[in-house]
């Protein structure tokens, strides 16, 4: 449903294809909220990874075209649906999904997908938080099954979901290590809650990882490139180890004696995966981040939307992430 007469400034997709067909119009009609959803005036959006694979027609789920990209906005309660019983008008709010996509000036979600955005972030941090915080907390907790005290290897942990869990095992116990490609990289990760960062860009970095780790060995991998890590992330692994797989861009060969002799095991991750009772147990545990203060949100890049192809192009560039690309309005 459409507001009569309004128009707003928003991406549209009309083909899967690079990152040229990602088209700014002017003369979108504003979205109107069912009776289970709120309307937010979006004043900054995420720019994930995941929309550029959906985008290019290699994701697993496609949306039907025309589409407006973007999950995770930020902004302010603009009109609710008449069920709605959790915002009201003005509230500042962020969101793990849309109806009608982030990158626009005003997106339509379902109300079992917002939460409230405590004064302590901004907007900007506030479209940093969903896919990042809950994929790192999924990774970590409801797929490793990590416990304070582990030692966990965040590998790429300069990018929005690396920060993300260097942030969230620290704060719950563990000892972290994390790697960059760049000297920025390393000293963001170490700012945000890594004990020791390790520069992939060397030749012998795994070989100082596994020394830093001891005779032990690590007891779980964040893994955000598998396609170039994986194999030999396995020898890097304690008794018992996990390899929980975030990000991949392609097939490798790994021997998988290598899983045997330590009974280790490789998980993949899907946020889409989670259960209303996944949702709200993250969504509680990042509350209380952002209340405490430890989740932070590392701001990276910003575009308006008028740049949303190059936005596309740096994301998937930028080997040496640093924080969180978000479109600002």
């Amino acid at each position: 449903m459409a507001s009569v007469g309004r128009f707003m400034r928003a991406i549209r997709v009309s083909e899967f294809g690079k990152p040229e067909v990602l088209k700014f119009l002017t003369d979108v009609p504003v979205p109107s909220p069912g009776e289970n959803q709120v309307l937010i005036r979006v004043h900054a959006c995420g720019i994930n990874p995941v929309d550029t694979y959906i985008r290019a027609g290699v994701y697993a789920r496609k949306p039907n075209l025309p589409y407006t990209p973007g999950s995770d906005v930020s902004g302010v309660v603009e009109e609710i649906g008449r069920n709605v019983t959790t915002f009201k008008k003005g509230d500042r709010v962020f969101t793990r999904a849309t109806v009608t996509g982030g990158y626009a000036e005003y997106a339509v979600a379902s109300e079992d997908t917002v939460y409230q955005l405590p004064e302590q972030l901004n907007f900007k941090q506030g479209a940093a938080i969903s896919v990042p915080y809950f994929t790192a907390y999924r990774a970590l907790f409801q797929k490793g099954h990590g416990k304070s005290g582990e030692l966990v290897l965040v590998h790429g942990a300069s990018g929005g979901v690396g920060i993300a869990a260097c942030q969230i095992a620290r704060a719950y116990g563990f000892k972290v290590f994390g790697t960059a490609g760049s000297q920025e990289g390393l000293n963001l990760v170490l700012q945000n809650g890594a004990h020791k960062a390790f520069n992939h860009k060397e030749k012998d970095y795994m070989e100082k990882i596994q020394e830093a780790a001891g005779a032990e060995g690590v007891n779980v991998i964040l893994e955000m490139l598998s396609n170039v890590n994986l194999s030999n992330d396995l020898k890097l692994l304690s008794s018992g180890g996990r390899v929980i797989i975030v990000g991949c861009r392609g097939s490798i060969e790994i021997n998988p004696r290598d899983t045997m002799a330590k009974e280790s095991s490789i998980i993949g991750v899907q946020l889409h995966g989670s259960t209303k009772e996944d949702w709200r147990e993250a969504g509680a545990a990042l509350f209380g981040g952002m209340e405490s203060g430890w989740l932070k949100p590392l701001i990276g890049p910003e575009y308006s939307l008028e740049k949303a192809s190059q936005a596309h192009e740096d994301i998937i560039q930028n080997s040496g992430a640093t924080g969180k690309m978000v479109f600002v309005l």
